[in-house]
């Protein structure tokens, strides 16, 4: 639509006119906002008079253009990662909820069948099983009072060719609880055994003691307890800080403390450890003896084993409360049983078990 001039020269067209204008008055910020928007909205150069006419409809356009560039589609804002890692539960928590017991003591022996034969015979173990490795040199025999599914047991180890071992002074004694102390030390007796202590009340207590030996030397406390679930009861090791080592094994084995007491008289004092009453359960006896730190521990006692849901938790625990890993959590070659090994502060080696492979190798 062409709008009248006032001249005699023909009529210049809406977008001339505009363009004249803008130079003329260049200055004016509407003139140079609504060029830019006509060229940006399309705007037919017919419909210009009546935008410059009609203010209202010019503000409608303005308006117009500004909800046009609100639909348009927009980058979205860049969120933040949304974590899907599950938080990690704490390695020393967990040990607290782990199912755990004592599961068997190793120790290594000078002659298999001797020992079986005292074990069996005086001290009223019986052979659970037996397993010879020849191309390792070395045979095991499982004893104890019942199925090693439910009862802790020892495992001797015999290595072809070595008949003897060197105890050494860390290694204390086993524990047996028996009904009637001195009928077991006769018994031991009269099968050529050896007593090293004549049964007596314990120091400080009301139970019946006494000690005997096995053929290799390791000791064996016999305590009167009468009828326990839990005859092979306890293994005493001697220890240089007592309240670290109870620490450690509260800590990253997840054991108890059950008993401490202290005998200045006799410059000791020992502390229970273990996974429920000593009456029902083994347990673990550990000794100080006032300014001993050090003690030699031998060649011929070994480890204790213990049954775990999670090996790789357990070296995870242990080694943040100290202990060494001397072997990897993982499976053994050719059994694929898995385990984890690690030494506490004073140098006494243990062996953590998954006990759904445990309770596999015994099938």
């Amino acid at each position: 639509m062409a709008l009248p001039s006032s001249s005699s020269s023909p009529p210049l067209s809406v977008s001339t006119q505009m363009k004249q204008h803008i130079k003329q008055d260049s200055f004016r910020p509407h003139s140079l906002k609504f060029s830019s928007m006509q060229k940006e909205n399309n705007i037919n150069d017919d419909n210009v008079a009546s935008f410059n006419q009609n203010p209202s409809r010019r503000l409608a356009l303005l308006k117009l253009g500004a909800d046009e560039n609100m639909m348009r589609p927009r980058t979205p804002p860049k969120m933040a990662p949304v974590s899907t890692a599950v938080a990690e539960e704490n390695p020393l928590e967990w040990v607290n909820k782990d199912k755990r017991r004592m599961l068997h003591v190793v120790y290594r022996v000078g002659d298999l069948e001797k020992t079986i034969k005292f074990y069996t015979e005086c001290l009223g173990m019986k052979l659970l099983r037996k397993r010879d490795i020849p191309e390792e040199r070395y045979t095991n025999a499982f004893l104890g009072y019942g199925p090693e599914d439910s009862h802790f047991t020892v495992e001797l180890t015999y290595n072809y060719g070595v008949d003897k071992y060197n105890i050494g002074t860390g290694f204390g004694h086993f524990g047996i609880a028996v009904e009637d102390v001195a009928k077991t030390v006769n018994l031991v007796k009269a099968k050529g055994g050896k007593v090293t202590s004549e049964p007596g009340l314990v120091e400080g207590g009301s139970t019946m003691s006494a000690f005997v030996e096995d053929p290799d030397g390791y000791k064996f406390e016999l305590l009167e307890r009468g009828l326990t679930p839990e005859p092979l009861c306890q293994v005493m090791l001697r220890v240089g800080d007592l309240d670290h080592a109870v620490n450690f094994y509260n800590k990253a084995f997840g054991m108890q403390l059950l008993q401490r007491r202290d005998f200045p008289e006799s410059k000791y004092a020992v502390a229970i450890m273990g996974y429920g009453p000593e009456d029902k359960n083994a347990v673990l006896e550990l000794t100080y003896n006032y300014g001993v730190t050090e003690y030699d521990k031998g060649n011929g006692y070994a480890q204790i084993a213990i049954g775990t849901d999670d090996v790789y938790k357990s070296a995870k625990a242990i080694e943040l409360c100290g202990g060494s890993i001397i072997r990897e959590p993982g499976p053994l070659p050719g059994i694929n049983t898995k385990i984890t090994a690690c030494l506490d502060p004073d140098g006494w080696k243990s062996v953590l078990v998954d006990n759904v492979d445990f309770l596999r190798e015994l099938e």
